[in-house]
């Protein structure tokens, strides 16, 4: 069959790349190996949200009686909330395939490859193969967990994501490699529901792309919480001949012997750019990524590239947002919408971490923004002093606010405490429309709420706090 674009991947990349092009009248097929909705939808941002919120409820239950409610023992039931977690996942990826019928998308199952340009090949599952003809490829083959040579996940003893969204049984004890989002709400999740966690970071701290004043939140509460945290450690080795794991950590004051059920690497992503045909058309990659413009256009005409395969952020949002700025674009060159698609702003991306507590963060750091040149002002609000979180009974954490000294530009926000995530967007928005102090100050924000807490930190950066 001929299309006029054929995606490869139907992650949350893929599937909208397919849509858009779709509603701007191509005849667009999808081919995806697994699942639709690929990994974000089906083993990664939702389902493990959904476990994160049978974490918080179960932590709710158990201090149901500061809020006057009394509970009798209650119990955490790690199979109820995998299965959860599953059936919300199955749930979402039928909406992909409703989604798929209603924009008249075909949908081809099975492993995609350029076979040449304007050509993919369709292995299916009893191996046949199928070649399609298309005028546009888009890749968006998205992303797996990366191994380390030391930590080989053997899916039992030494697990990756995949295996702790849906594990047996409840391990009395884990190690978890790594202290990214990932890491970091395994790590909050399995410690909540009762197992023995320990966090080993080779960075000298956790959450090392946010900033400092975060990690040092987010550390003080794991540990409040009952965690070990190791930094600027790493693992050397991990034995499995026993019943559980033996894990050989350096440190910088020597090496020590860490005892678990299970050790979980969450040490980053790699880009699924393997027998996917870049070879055959002479595609550019570098480092492991995919070489685009602005327009996710690769070195070679008529062939596309989104998502985790890029050296973008590996964000569900950020393959979302060049998904359709890739269709917007192959529709501008076809005549078939009137303008060019805006380029990403990188620079603006808001990234999200959904342990208790969650973290938000847009824009620079504070490091970032005096290695950049700017003169700051800086203000920090807590939510002690929230009315809001006070009601909840959920005052940790604050909301920092970073801005240019000379001209009151909004140049970054990082929060740490309940539903942070839900607040960040008021931050991209504003920097996107070039936003400064006076407009945030000056814009009347709801009482009581979380999310004044970012009006209150930039009165407190220039002066201006009442409430602290």
């Amino acid at each position: 069959m001929n299309y006029d674009v054929i995606v490869i991947g139907a992650g949350p990349g893929g599937y909208i790349a397919a849509i858009r092009a779709s509603q701007l009248g191509f005849k667009t097929a999808v081919i995806e190996k697994e699942s639709l909705g690929g990994i974000c939808l089906n083993w990664g941002c939702i389902p493990t949200k959904a476990l994160l919120k049978s974490a918080q409820v179960f932590e709710y239950a158990k201090h149901a009686s500061d809020y006057g409610v009394v509970l009798q023992n209650p119990t955490a039931d790690f199979g109820g909330m995998v299965k959860r977690s599953r059936g919300v996942a199955d749930k979402m990826s039928k909406g992909v395939q409703f989604l798929m019928k209603k924009n008249k998308i075909d949908v081809i199952m099975g492993y995609g490859k350029i076979k040449s340009k304007g050509q993919v090949e369709v292995t299916a599952a009893d191996n046949k193969t199928t070649v399609y003809e298309c005028k546009h490829i888009i890749i968006a083959t998205g992303g797996r967990a990366r191994t380390l040579p030391n930590l080989p996940i053997d899916g039992k003893k030494i697990i990756g994501y995949r295996e702790a969204m849906v594990l047996p049984e409840q391990p009395k004890s884990l190690i978890v490699v790594g202290s990214g989002a990932i890491g970091v709400e395994f790590a909050y999740f399995y410690n909540s529901i009762g197992t023995k966690v320990t966090i080993v970071e080779f960075m000298p701290r956790i959450v090392p792309v946010e900033d400092e004043d975060i990690s040092k939140e987010l550390e003080k509460s794991f540990k409040k919480q009952g965690m070990t945290i190791m930094t600027n450690a790493s693992v050397e080795s991990v034995d499995t001949s026993g019943a559980g794991v033996k894990a050989k950590v350096k440190t910088a004051t020597g090496e020590v012997i860490l005892e678990a059920d299970m050790v979980l690497s969450a040490v980053g992503v790699v880009a699924n750019l393997e027998n996917i045909g870049l070879e055959a058309v002479g595609v550019k990659s570098e480092k492991g990524r995919i070489l685009v413009d602005g327009y996710c256009q690769t070195n070679v005409p008529g062939i596309y590239a989104i998502g985790d395969v890029l050296p973008t952020q590996a964000l569900a949002h950020v393959a979302s947002k060049e998904a359709i700025v890739c269709a917007e674009f192959i529709a501008y060159q076809e005549k078939k919408h009137d303008h060019k698609p805006e380029p990403l702003d990188y620079g603006n991306i808001p990234g999200c971490t959904y342990c208790t507590p969650e973290i938000a963060s847009a824009g620079l750091t504070e490091k970032a923004a005096k290695e950049a040149g700017y003169e700051i002002k800086v203000g920090k609000f807590p939510f002690v002093a929230s009315g809001k979180a006070a009601a909840a009974g959920n005052t940790e954490g604050f909301v920092k606010v970073i801005y240019d000294a000379k001209y009151g530009e909004w140049l970054g926000t990082h929060m740490i405490g309940t539903n942070v995530t839900e607040i960040i967007a008021e931050t991209v928005l504003g920097r996107k429309l070039e936003t400064t102090y006076k407009e945030v100050l000056n814009s009347v924000h709801p009482h009581p709420t979380m999310s004044e807490a970012v009006k209150e930190a930039t009165a407190a950066a220039y002066g201006e706090a009442t409430d602290i």
